[in-house]
């Protein structure tokens, strides 16, 4: 990352949204952006999977064709998951914290 001086001025900078390297979004901890975390009904979810359809980060975590947990380093707490469900079985509860599945 490369870092400027205080007086910088906007055309000396790099362009932003640059994307340098593709498939890099793994090495990256997003857990602190969040404010509000995700919590999973487990006995009212059907699996569906849209809230991993619908999740723009990729934190959903399934297997077997089967919603397990979400990924707490990727998880940015936007709420879409909790939006789309079709059970309303995820919610979103204040607090950055998530519980490590």
């Amino acid at each position: 990352m490369r870092v400027y001086p205080p007086d910088a001025k906007w055309h000396e900078m790099a362009d932003g949204g640059i994307i340098p390297q593709a498939g890099n979004a793994l090495e990256y901890d997003v857990s602190g952006w969040r404010n509000m975390h995700p919590v999973r009904d487990d006995d009212a979810c059907i699996h569906c999977l849209f809230c991993w359809v619908y999740c723009p980060d990729n934190a959903i975590v399934v297997k077997d064709e089967k919603v397990v947990a979400f990924d707490t380093k990727h998880c940015k707490g936007c709420g879409i998951c909790a939006q789309v469900c079709p059970k309303d079985c995820i919610t979103m509860e204040p607090g950055a914290e998530m519980d490590e599945d």
